[in-house]
């Protein structure tokens, strides 16, 4: 079985490790993982740059590790989870394995099919009018249609499940769900057990210090975690910030206007918002109504600050930025181009050098935001990880 998990491993850690070792024990033999590499869902820079994620998912289980572009990486729901399950049907991957609050793949697949149809697009457009947010007008929607199915959409992780089915319905990839149970503690959460394992959840991590992180995660991740720290390689929230508004400020509301996820009006409010903010919370929190969560502001202004556009082809390459040696012979049967040199890759067609374009802007960005500031380049010249 060749399972294909889609990450972020922003940290890895113990339950991250849990899942590979839950893929293996329902009969894995190679697992291949689609990881956000540049920006991450959240609309951020990731903690800790690809490398080292790369280098702590090998050490726990993972095979083989390829980019899931930045421009995809920091897209919505359902653009994440397609691009994820492209990239891995075309490695060949024949099982798609994901954390679930409800693991049943018959439920999970059920709710894809509902979304797909057009049983629930009156209500769904008369709960959106009613000035709900996607997500809940969406579940509100379902549960009319089918009930039991809006409690099952009001859960994140089953959300992020079902948006894979439908990106597996959608390409007709041969690829088969494998939901897995969370562990410990909820998307979100912070701490919780898992037998003798302490567990919590990558964004509780994130507010701690990397030397409390350590009964969290697998000793070999935190000694990567330690240097890195000592390397200068963790994000910097006040870099961030400046970085952010600091591209943010050279762009009029004309120019915001061409950049994904910009509708009904959002350019001249982010305008509006740019010119007094002082930081990434506050540019968020001028930005907000009852219409737009957090996730998709965040998103915006990243999507605005390096003007990613709304029109991005389906992913054209797989790069590899890992790998155990035994692993390397999979990419001999993928379906789209693949190797380790993104220059390479950009050279097969129109599309893989516009999106190798715009993933190397977004590490170029995130070098920026380092404690110690990274070169340019770095999606060109980093060498992928080979153990």
């Amino acid at each position: 079985m060749f399972v294909g998990i889609v990450a972020e491993y922003n940290p890895f850690h113990n339950g991250h490790a849990a899942q590979l070792a839950a893929a293996r024990a329902a009969g894995a033999d190679c697992i291949a993982v689609a990881m956000s590499a540049g920006a991450v869902q959240r609309g951020e820079v990731p903690i800790l740059p690809e490398s080292v994620r790369v280098r702590a998912a090998l050490a726990s289980g993972a095979d083989l590790i390829a980019a899931l572009p930045a421009p995809y990486a920091c897209a919505g729901a359902e653009a994440f989870a397609a691009a994820g399950v492209r990239l891995l049907a075309a490695l060949g991957c024949d099982t798609l394995a994901f954390g679930a609050e409800t693991p049943d793949a018959a439920r999970l697949m059920d709710a894809a099919r509902l979304l797909l149809s057009e049983k629930i697009n009156a209500e769904l457009r008369k709960n959106l009018d009613a000035g709900q947010t996607f997500a809940a007008a969406r579940a509100a929607a379902a549960e009319t249609a089918c009930p039991g199915m809006g409690a099952l959409l009001r859960e994140p992780n089953n959300i992020l499940g079902v948006e894979y089915c439908k990106a597996i319905l959608t390409q007709n990839a041969a690829l088969t769900p494998l939901p897995l149970p969370r562990l410990g503690t909820g998307h979100g959460g912070t701490t919780g057990q898992h037998g003798a394992v302490a567990m919590a959840s990558a964004g509780y991590l994130r507010t701690l210090p990397v030397c409390d992180w350590a009964p969290f995660v697998p000793a070999s991740a935190q000694e990567l975690y330690r240097q890195a720290e000592q390397d200068g390689l963790l994000r910097s929230s006040v870099k961030f910030d400046a970085a952010l508004l600091a591209l943010l400020r050279t762009q009029t509301a004309a120019d915001f206007a061409g950049v994904r996820s910009v509708n009904e009006g959002l350019e001249h409010r982010l305008a509006d918002a740019v010119r007094i903010a002082a930081d990434r919370e506050e540019l968020y929190s001028l930005l907000k109504t009852k219409r737009y969560p957090h996730a998709r502001l965040r998103r915006l202004a990243l999507d605005a600050a390096l003007h990613i556009p709304p029109d991005l082809p389906p992913v054209p390459y797989i790069q590899v930025l890992g790998a155990k040696q035994q692993a390397l012979p999979r990419l001999k049967q993928a379906a789209l181009p693949a190797g380790t040199a993104l220059a390479d890759l950009q050279r097969t067609g129109q599309a893989a050098e516009r999106i190798g374009n715009l993933h190397s802007k977004m590490v170029d960005f995130s070098a920026l935001c380092r404690d110690k500031t990274r070169p340019m380049g770095l999606a060109f010249t980093t060498k992928p990880v080979v153990l």
